[in-house]
C-alpha cells in the first residue's frame, strides 16, 4: 500500500509563451509571484485568467498553497 507524501515542492520549471524558454525557478513560500520577467525574451509573465500567480499558469508544479489544498495569496 502506497502512503501519499504531503511535501510542498518549491521547484518548478516556467516556461515562457511568447519564446519557449525554459527556467527552473525556486517559489516562495511567503508571497505570491504575480509577475515574472523571461530571461530570455524580457516578456514580463501575469497570471492567466484564473489562475493565482505565473507559476499556476506557466510552470510544471503549480505555487506551495495551491499544492496544499489551500487558496493562494490569502
Amino acid at each position: 500500500m502506497a502512503t501519499q507524501t504531503n511535501e510542498v515542492v518549491l521547484q518548478s520549471v516556467l516556461t515562457c509563451p511568447e519564446c519557449g524558454h525554459v527556467a527552473e525557478e525556486m517559489m516562495p513560500t511567503d508571497s505570491c509571484q504575480w509577475f515574472y520577467e523571461c530571461t530570455s525574451c524580457n516578456t514580463v509573465l501575469k497570471p492567466l485568467d484564473g489562475d493565482c500567480c505565473v507559476y499556476c499558469s506557466y510552470a510544471t508544479v503549480p505555487c506551495p498553497p495551491i499544492q496544499e489544498g489551500k487558496s493562494c495569496c490569502s
